[in-house]
């Protein structure tokens, strides 16, 4: 991405989790998690295809128990009855390693675990129990992600770095206190993981914070003391606008230092929500950054007084839907579509200019316009479009371009 203007990745060693490469020189990749029972095999197995299919290339399940344990094998055979490869990621809290340990073919059926060093045990017993589930990880040959999150910070660990300043001529602010904890904790606990002989190439880590200036600190403190593959996500986001602007806000200065090998957009549902919008933002966020491309998308203008017809909101919705319902498809079938841009722009200010930048663009009339639709392709007007069958038209405009653009030869088939 060197025409990216200030965009240098940060390296990280490449870790496997299943058939997906995360960091080295492996795209960004997208997370996501079920809130299905696990349990439930049947609704789990449903939702990570959903996941999947909307763009989630790894796709992660809580495993709380030994009935969820021994679901996992289950709901690994189900997607593969499906058709559907994306690798599952295990995550474990408190008693991981009984539960790996009384059925290991939910470990071998989860492409990564999980881990939180703050809760995988307490006093005495924290030692010997991440011990057990990194000895297992390594004879699984299994990735780990070790994953410090704010809100359930190992305690003794804070207190302890929390008494050290408090000795200092200086004493730091107790939110930088906490802050070094959460990166203390990532960082020592791959340390150990390595000791006990999980191999460095088997590590990712992630440190999750609720606000976005505390998580924008840690990750840049971590991304210049570690080369291991770094999970980005703001923990507890938030509900719709707030979540999904906390959240950009927070991973898109990190993503431009290139710091961020896998991201999870953590919005809570709306009551009755679809769990695949986490995907869609995180899609989103990569591709406008210029970061990744996963499907056209439709530039449209904000609308004035100079578009008080809603036409051209309208046509924008129906031609971004169409995209996507027909995204399966094409990707199959168009290599590189994915990166097509279109645009569909309310009047003649900046209709024309905005349609020649696109793949293809429409300058819908604004109020008192001529009740014409000038199509650009290419940068190039092509035809223009009147009456009522303006939105129908121009989505055949767009199959015909893709299909003429994209398309395989039959050489290259």
């Amino acid at each position: 991405m060197n025409e990216i203007p200030g965009y240098h990745r940060r390296y990280s060693v490449p870790v496997k989790v299943g058939n997906v490469t995360v960091g080295g020189d492996a795209p960004v990749v997208v997370q996501s998690m079920t809130n299905t029972d696990t349990v439930d095999e049947i609704r789990t197995a449903i939702q990570v295809a959903d996941l999947a299919r909307a763009g989630s290339e790894l796709v992660r399940i809580t495993v709380n128990n030994e009935d969820a344990a021994r679901a996992v094998p289950r709901i690994r055979e189900r997607l593969d009855d499906m058709g559907i490869d994306v690798p599952l990621v295990g995550d474990f809290h408190f008693n991981g390693h009984r539960l790996l340990r009384a059925v290991p073919a939910c470990g071998e059926a989860l492409g990564k675990w999980r881990i939180n060093p703050g809760n995988v045990g307490k006093g005495s017993r924290r030692d010997p129990q991440f011990t057990e589930i990194i000895e297992l990880a390594r004879d699984m040959n299994r990735p780990v992600r070790i994953g410090v999150n704010w809100g359930s910070l190992d305690q003794d660990l804070l207190s302890r770095l929390m008494d050290e300043n408090a000795r200092r001529a200086e004493p730091k602010p107790p939110e930088t206190v906490t802050r070094d904890a959460v990166v203390v904790s990532s960082l020592e606990s791959a340390e150990r993981a390595e000791a006990i002989g999980l191999p460095h190439d088997a590590i990712i880590i992630s440190c999750k914070m609720s606000r976005v200036q505390d998580l924008i600190s840690v990750y840049q403190d971590l991304g210049a003391r570690c080369d291991y593959p770094l999970h980005l996500g703001l923990t507890e986001a938030g509900m719709g606008s707030k979540g999904i602007v906390a959240s950009t806000a927070a991973l898109s200065v990190l993503l431009q230092q290139g710091i961020g090998d896998t991201i999870r957009i953590s919005l809570t549902p709306e009551p009755g929500g679809d769990r695949t919008q986490e995907v869609v933002v995180a899609q989103e966020i990569l591709q406008t950054m210029g970061l990744r491309s996963f499907t056209p998308l439709v530039a449209a203008c904000p609308g004035c007084g100079r578009t008080t017809s809603t036409y051209f909101q309208e046509l924008a919705d129906e031609i971004q839907t169409h995209v996507r319902d027909r995204m399966p498809e094409w990707r199959d079938r168009y290599p590189g579509v994915e990166s097509m841009s279109l645009a569909v722009m309310g009047c003649v200010v900046n209709g024309p200019g905005e349609s020649r930048q696109a793949d293809i663009g429409i300058s819908l009339p604004g109020t008192g316009e001529k009740p014409v639709a000038p199509v650009y392709i290419d940068g190039e007007k092509t035809v223009t479009l009147k009456g009522d069958a303006i939105a129908d038209e121009f989505k055949k405009i767009v199959e015909d371009y893709v299909e003429r653009r994209y398309g395989l030869t039959t050489e290259d088939r």
